[in-house]
């Protein structure tokens, strides 16, 4: 892996020394801190995590002039767990995260190629807790950040404040909406996905509305948080130093598995104060309820969150956040983005409080 990392890092390098109007940087976030937790399958449990605050991470960015107003794009990013030096993925990839190549026009918009988050992804900054390890994410077990390959994607520029995001990823292989699998039969990744994304920006107020589908690579949406279609309705305001979020999120899939749910709702309400330019509060609500049987993964739970920041510079600050989520009844849901069936969910019908505190630096 790091013999890999250097001989990327040296390619790129060559080819911006070659070409004077080519730019590669290399950039990344490191992200460690712990974690306490309880009712981890009815035990509490104190850990070093990385990525509480935002995935640890490390990548290559760059541009080429064309001439003409165009410009040659690429990004390379991989996710890494800081906290043993692992890389964040289990499937040999490389540049988990992101792996495009594109063409970027400031007047007809970017185009580009490769993997990426996906479009779901979007909600992060609508969400309070920008996605940390406890928030968004959590009540839908990851549905939102999910990444996909073989994509399309065009982003527009912003048109008297208005932009679109439109994605397209391909299953790549003889049947549509189908994705590639393993020898075995398993899925190797997602089949077909695609979405769509509406952005409108004003001084005061920010407005955003998503549509995405992701299926399994049988071309079915089998899986309510994983494999399903999605809407999504946010809201940002400014308001002196406060910012107010909040949001809906609409979830379908079809009835693959007897009592799993294919129907979910997910809302989300909060707000962030800025006490100083280096010090911040934030409050949010998250809440979802779903038609399903909780021992197939539904129910209906709520999480509390209570959240704050401290800025040394502009590239390290400390955080601090707490937490706790209320299940109905056999349900399980986690502070954590996690699987129905994953160890560190609590007991079913139980609930689970938790707090971390830790350091986040970029470079």
């Amino acid at each position: 892996m790091k013999k890999l990392w250097i001989a990327a890092a040296v390619g790129c390098a060559s080819v911006s020394g070659a070409q004077a109007q080519s730019s590669v940087t290399l950039y990344g976030r490191i992200d460690n801190g712990v974690e306490y937790m309880s009712n981890v399958g009815g035990h509490s449990r104190w850990r070093l995590a990385s990525g509480e605050w935002g995935t640890g991470l490390f990548g290559l960015k760059g541009s080429e002039d064309l001439g003409g107003g165009n410009k040659a794009i690429f990004k390379l990013e991989s996710g890494i767990d800081t906290s043993d030096g692992t890389a964040g993925d289990t499937n040999g990839r490389l540049y988990q995260r992101y792996a495009f190549v594109g063409i970027a026009n400031d007047t007809y918009g970017t185009f580009t190629l490769g993997r990426m988050l996906a479009i779901s992804n979007g909600v992060w900054d609508f969400d309070p807790f920008v996605q940390q390890a406890w928030s968004s994410a959590s009540l839908v077990r990851s549905r939102n950040w999910n990444k996909t390959s073989n994509n399309i994607q065009y982003q527009s520029p912003n048109w008297y404040g208005i932009d679109v995001l439109g994605q397209y990823s391909l299953g790549n292989t003889t049947s549509f909406n189908q994705g590639q699998k393993n020898a075995d039969g398993t899925f190797a990744d997602y089949g077909r996905s695609d979405g769509i994304q509406l952005t409108y920006t004003r001084q005061y107020f920010q407005i955003r509305g998503i549509f995405d589908e992701m299926r399994d690579a049988n071309g079915r949406f089998s899986d309510l948080f994983l494999y399903s279609r999605e809407y999504i309705a946010m809201i940002n305001a400014y308001v002196g130093k406060f910012k107010l979020q909040a949001a809906y999120t609409h979830m379908h899939a079809d009835a693959t598995i007897a009592g799993a749910p294919t129907s979910g709702d997910h809302e989300w309400g909060g707000v962030t104060y800025q006490w100083t330019p280096v010090f911040a509060t934030t409050a949010a609500v998250f809440h979802i309820n779903t038609n399903g049987d909780a021992l197939q993964g539904g129910g209906r739970a709520t999480m509390f969150e209570i959240g704050t920041t401290y800025n040394f510079s502009k590239r390290t600050f400390l955080y601090a956040t707490a937490a706790t989520v209320r299940n109905s009844n056999g349900a399980n849901f986690s502070l954590e983005a996690n699987s129905q069936t994953s160890s560190d969910n609590p007991t079913p019908g139980g609930n689970q409080s938790g707090v971390y505190v830790g350091i986040n630096h970029s470079f």
